[in-house]
């Protein structure tokens, strides 16, 4: 029977293959093959075997086409619990690859897929056919030793299987090591992936090895080379009367910088007068172009990182510390060479007039964030004394910052304001406490006049029709909106969209404004935030949908991210004349490589930050293991409830630990329902919650939920105070 089968697919699929074959139909095929009805569900599963093999593809119509034709090539990004998605460049939406058809792919691999089913308004599904190229040579993880050999447990949760690695290619590496192991073979269905350890990275108790496990396993460059680390040195010379030569003298202006007190690279400064009615607002970013010239040393290994990473316990730099931290960085009382967007704003937060030029600066003072909020909210008498001279232009500050906010407000860009978390860790990295930095006055006065400077000078640049690297966010994808949209109907909201128009921000925005204060704000501004796309660098300017502008880039921070240094030099080039054709073709040939090897690192950079914070949110919560909390439902899955704290830690209740009721998990609403007492757990709900584990490996907390209080009478109060 399996013979007929076999044989029906090949002649079938050799039918479908032909050079005259016209794509058809189910039935349509049927009828030409002379299959009679009562055997087309044999044709179906014969149709289905092929399609699940990749050798034909039914297209949205329905009809059946060679599958070659419809396979594609991509990256594979697996998940801890076997599945994974192919990212591929062009497509909306990932392709999802299940747990039988992932064919030894592992995280990171370029592969070949097919789809087997494009159901309307659902994720695709895939098979992968081959592996293109492995994306992954080198692991970090925990070392085990075994008698004549040892095993390496992947930190990373994507990588399922562990590594073998024999005894004499072992490095002397002991049980509790975590290692690099460098990968000689990836293993098939009956053998494991075999590896060498090439690095010892410490034992597992040592200060600073957890962090250092993060760094060695998403690949951050820590040592700069000696050829760079040379030329930096030549180059961080003290400004001279040359360096100055041409530039604009505005060292008497009063000049200040406002970073956190942390902060070592302060690539911008702020000036600030009144004109009339008219605000004058300067923004001045270190000239980092002066000292890296295209191509140099120091250029190549820029671009090799991409951005500087910061991590709870150290920052790895883009550029080495005597130029980050040194003749690149706007320190108070010394001259420093800028590139300053100086603009003219009226009443109404309009930019009138502008001027971008190279200058030479001299800061006043050194702020921090802190300060400012002090004179400015608190009204300290004690601060506002100390910078007495500097006190009315903060005032002004203020003002200015209230009317670019009002107006960008008003015009529809969506302003998220999630709490981000500030690990403050002892001098052996060890976590003292965790609390939600929150914005204040001073980070909305420089962030609100860091993007007024970026606005202006993306507009410039893109009716100057030059070659430039502009930072786009597109608008949401069609389906996600739908469904958010459905969703929030249920609490009585809507957002609109006009009839066969996109989605605009002011929608967005309106839907926001409405939930702030309300119980469900969090939920559903997550939700919303998950329902857009991540914002990229590329050389063509498609606009920024989450600022509700069409001209965005970044200029303000070239000591930390090679776009703004690449956007520096174009400037430059067109500010001293020499944009020719000749250097307008070469910025066109490698902006494309350029732009989208900086969203990559870019995405790098934000990976190996996000797991640092998880891996110290853990070290940190195992102190109060068995104690309790109050927190929010903040995220709601098949495998369990998600609830964070106050001090933004995250954990999850699994759902085999509700233990009261069978819970199942409504996709459409977000909830977790029981199926017996029809108890319901939403997004945004309080609950009280109990750490019950801390798994550092995994980077995981898992809570148990906590029944609440009981009244005299028996019945629930719906109350979640912890007590």
């Amino acid at each position: 029977m399996n013979e007929i089968f076999e044989k029906r697919k090949k002649i079938i699929y050799e039918f479908i293959c032909d050079e005259f074959y016209v794509p058809m139909k189910l039935k349509e095929l049927a009828m030409l093959l002379q299959v009679p009805k009562d055997q087309r569900d044999a044709l179906k599963e014969v149709m289905d075997s092929l399609e699940a093999e990749g050798k034909v593809h039914v297209t949205q119509k329905g009809k059946y086409v060679k599958g070659e034709g419809h396979r594609l090539v991509g990256i594979f990004q697996a998940h801890a619990k076997g599945f994974g998605f192919v990212t591929i460049e062009g497509e909306e939406e990932d392709i999802f690859i299940s747990i039988d058809d992932i064919n030894g792919a592992m995280q990171g691999d370029e592969v070949e897929i097919a789809i087997t089913r494009a159901p309307q308004g659902m994720r695709k599904e895939g098979k992968i056919l081959k592996i293109i190229k492995r994306g992954t040579q080198r692991l970090v993880g925990f070392y085990q030793a075994r008698k004549g050999y040892g095993f390496v447990v992947p930190d990373n949760a994507r990588y399922l299987q562990d590594i073998y690695v024999p005894a004499e290619r072992s490095k002397g590496a002991v049980t509790g090591h975590k290692v690099v192991v460098e990968l000689t073979s990836y293993g098939n269905e009956n053998k494991k992936p075999e590896g060498k350890v090439v690095e010892i990275l410490g034992h597992v108790n040592d200060p600073g090895v957890d962090i250092l496990s993060i760094v060695k396993g998403y690949d951050l460059p820590i040592e700069f080379p000696e050829k760079v680390l040379n030329q930096a040195e030549r180059v961080a010379t003290p400004v001279s009367g040359a360096d100055m030569a041409g530039r604009k003298d505005i060292r008497s202006w009063q000049t200040v910088t406002i970073d956190g007190e942390d902060a070592k690279d302060l690539d911008d400064a702020i000036t600030l007068t009144k004109d009339g009615d008219d605000y004058v607002l300067g923004v001045h970013i270190a000239d980092v172009t002066n000292y890296v010239q295209e191509n140099s040393a120091l250029d190549r290994e820029a671009l090799k990182r991409g951005t500087s990473v910061y991590l709870a316990d150290r920052v790895i730099p883009m550029l080495p510390h005597i130029l980050s931290n040194g003749m690149c960085s706007l320190n108070a009382g010394e001259d420093r060479l800028a590139l300053s967007c100086i603009m003219t704003v009226d009443a109404k937060g309009n930019v009138k007039d502008h001027e971008i030029a190279e200058t030479v600066i001299c800061v006043d003072e050194r702020m921090s964030y802190t300060s400012v909020k002090k004179i400015l909210e608190d009204r300290d008498p004690e601060e506002t004394a100390r910078y007495e001279k500097l006190v009315p232009m903060f005032r002004l500050m203020e003002e200015l910052s209230v009317i670019l906010r009002e107006k960008r407000h008003k015009r529809g860009a969506i302003d998220f304001d999630f709490p981000e978390a500030k690990v403050i860790l002892d001098e052996n990295g060890i976590p003292q406490e965790i609390k939600a930095y929150e914005r204040n006055v001073a980070t909305k006065i420089i962030e609100d006049f860091m993007l007024l400077a970026n606005e202006t000078v993306a507009e410039e640049y893109f009716w100057q029709e030059i070659p430039f690297v502009y930072r786009v966010h597109e608008a949401p994808d069609e389906d996600k909106m739908k469904k958010l949209i459905t969703f929030i109907q249920n609490f009585g909201y809507t957002i609109h969209v006009p009839k066969g128009q996109e989605i605009r921000p002011k929608e967005i925005q309106k839907l926001i404004d409405r939930i702030e204060g309300t119980q469900e704000e969090a939920m559903i501004s997550r939700l919303t935030l998950r329902s857009m796309k991540q914002a990229k660098y590329t050389p063509d300017n498609s606009g920024h949908f989450g600022l509700a502008t069409q001209y965005y880039t970044h200029f303000t921070s070239p000591i930390r991210r090679y776009p703004d240094l690449q956007i520096h030099r174009i400037i430059k080039d067109n500010l001293r004349g020499r944009m020719s054709n000749n250097r307008r073709e070469h910025y066109e040939a490698i902006l494309p490589e350029v732009t989208m090897n900086a969203s990559t690192l870019e995405r790098r950079a934000e990976e190996a930050e996000r797991e640092t914070v998880k891996l110290k949110k853990v070290q940190y919560m195992k102190q109060f293991m068995g104690e309790e909390f109050e927190g929010v439902v903040s995220g709601i899955t098949k495998w369990g409830i998600y609830v964070e704290l106050p001090n933004t830690v995250e954990g999850l209740v699994h759902v085999v630990n509700m233990k009261d009721d069978h819970y199942d998990y409504d996709e459409a609403t977000y909830q977790m329902i029981g199926e017996h007492t029809r108890k319901t757990f939403s997004l945004g709900q309080k609950v009280c919650v109990r750490v019950i584990g801390c798994d550092i490996i995994t980077r995981t907390i898992d809570f148990e939920l906590l029944k609440e209080r009981k009244s005299q009478n028996g019945k629930e109060t719906g109350k979640t105070d912890c007590e």
